[in-house]
């Protein structure tokens, strides 16, 4: 997690959200990514999304089994849906989103019965941490637009 926190700095870096994702499988980091939706003109170019498309890549096969996604924010239900079609075995996430979590905050996604693959999930990792730099970065945003905090 503390990976994917660093990803997430890094996207801040460049202005957008900051959010950062690493996908694990046995030890070896076979993907990574950070949000560009921004900055690459793509709505689909979350930090989970780039992180399974680098390890796809890596490994020649868009399954992607025996492996665990670190991501600093609760994945929406896009990222979910790309989540499950890889057949990742595990989710970490950091931070809740109370607005479009779909590992149960919002949405169970994740974890639903009805599709054909069911994932692990473990959410409130680095809570704090990620939470932390999630609120600042919308409050500095905030402040910047002028609208109150």
């Amino acid at each position: 997690m503390q990976r994917a926190l660093e990803l997430a700095r890094r996207a801040e870096s460049e202005g957008e959200v900051p959010v950062g994702a690493v996908l694990v499988s046995k030890g070896e980091v076979l993907g990574e990514g950070w949000n560009r939706p921004v900055g690459s003109c793509d709505p689909t170019a979350h930090a989970e999304i780039v992180a399974l498309r680098s390890a796809a890549a890596e490994r020649d096969n868009y399954r992607l089994p025996d492996s665990t996604l670190y991501v600093t924010l609760e994945p929406c239900v896009m990222c979910s849906g790309a989540i499950i079609h890889a057949r990742v075995t595990q989710v970490v996430f950091g931070a809740h989103d109370p607005k479009g979590g779909a590992a149960g905050s919002v949405f169970q996604v994740l974890g639903t019965e009805l599709l054909n693959h069911r994932v692990e999930v473990a959410g409130g990792v680095l809570e704090r941490e990620c939470g932390d730099l999630l609120r600042g970065f919308f409050r500095r945003r905030r402040r910047e637009r002028g609208v109150s905090v």
